[in-house]
């Protein structure tokens, strides 16, 4: 397959520029979609060498991934990798997420797992991750420990038929279940991090992105599939 990279990125100049670096050792094509960063974000990916696509607006990590998808599968990606700008999703685990994809009967979504480092994080972080996912596993009717990861790699066929309408965080946990619900074979690989607990560096806020999560979570369940 023709494989990109794909980082959103907001207010990550100190660390997207190793991110980009170390990614393009391992794929050619490396997009950053700066989500309206108010620092250098975008100087520092571009002279790391990736290509900037920048919103005007911070609009969400949601928006960010759709925009980078929009960009990569329009110039004939097969599958985009996604990774965080801040450092804690190794570029040099993307081969086992690469090898979980490739091949016959390969997964249109790979999910690089986190649940054998859930020890290492925090008791909120830690209690948060498990829960949750074990909340969209079972709205998606899959088995996955850890579904919440967004150091992840989709098909292109699969945005094709799930489309990635919301907005922020909520993106993610909603395309596992319309993913499942139609039909894609969706996998989680366990990969190593560069830091496990990664609150200090999110931009996650737990009151609001969680029930967010929950209603995208929901009307993705509930969504007719024709």
């Amino acid at each position: 397959m023709n494989i990109a990279a794909a980082i959103a990125a907001y207010d990550a100049a100190d660390s997207v520029g190793e991110v980009v670096r170390r990614t393009a050792q391992v794929l050619s094509e490396v997009l950053v979609v700066d989500d309206g960063s108010a620092d250098a974000t975008a100087a520092a990916a571009r002279a790391a060498g990736a290509r900037v696509v920048s919103h005007p607006e911070n609009r969400g990590k949601g928006q960010a991934l759709a925009t980078a998808f929009a960009d990569l599968f329009g110039r004939g990606f097969d599958a985009v990798v996604t990774l965080d700008a801040d450092g804690q999703h190794l570029p040099e685990e993307i081969p086992a997420l690469l090898g979980a994809a490739g091949g016959p009967g390969g997964a249109d979504l790979v999910i690089g797992s986190r649940d054998h480092l859930f020890a290492a994080m925090g008791r909120v972080r830690r209690t948060s991750n498990r829960w949750s996912s074990r909340l969209i596993s079972a709205a998606a009717g899959l088995g996955l420990a850890d579904v919440q990861s967004g150091f992840r790699l989709y098909t292109r066929r699969l945005i094709a038929a799930t489309g990635f309408p919301e907005s922020r965080f909520e993106a993610e946990s909603a395309v596992v279940v319309r993913a499942a619900r139609r039909g894609f074979r969706v996998v989680a690989v366990p990969v190593r991090l560069g830091f496990a607990d990664g609150r200090c560096t999110s931009h996650y806020r737990p009151l609001v992105d969680s029930l967010r999560i929950a209603r995208a979570v929901t009307r993705a369940r509930l969504e007719r599939v024709g």
